[in-house]
């Protein structure tokens, strides 16, 4: 049974292609010799497949302005700000290692003069050495912090 089904598929297949082919075929050629026969012209006839021209006031009309999603250039502008503001942050944070170091630097240099008062006077010039290179790390980081957010 299943195989004179399988032969019989096919042939019932294009039977019903063929039938509904004729049937549709007049009212396709219809429309097509209809569509070619007039020449190019500005005016434009609206008919079935012709895609409808949207309005903004059709929009704005139909639809609630809470609904509305505003995929624009001022919701991109933002993201961009913010995500350059949380870059800024993120970078800033290396500044409070900056004074971490001053203040490290500061209380070594007390530590070492309440140890050998004599050596004061190079123990602070080795202390403004440490101060500037730790205050060098720390505009870098600003540097860095400025250029996420300005660039």
């Amino acid at each position: 049974m299943s195989s004179s089904l399988r032969l019989a598929a096919p042939k019932m297949a294009s039977k019903a292609a063929q039938s509904s082919m004729k049937v549709a075929r007049p009212a396709f050629q219809g429309a097509s010799v209809q569509k070619f026969s007039r020449g190019f012209s500005a005016a434009s006839r609206q008919t079935t497949f012709t895609p409808m021209k949207r309005s903004t006031n059709l929009l704005s009309a139909t639809r609630s302005p809470i609904a509305k999603r505003a995929y624009s250039s001022e919701m991109a502008n933002a993201l961009v700000q913010v995500s350059q503001n949380i870059g800024m942050g993120s970078a800033a944070i290396g500044l409070a290692g900056a004074g971490v170091g001053i203040g490290l630097v500061f209380a070594a240099l007390i530590n070492a003069t309440a140890r050998n008062p004599s050596l004061r006077g190079q123990l602070f010039s080795y202390a403004i050495l440490g101060f500037a290179f730790v205050e060098a790390i720390g505009l870098f980081d600003l540097m860095v912090a400025m250029m996420a957010k300005f660039l």
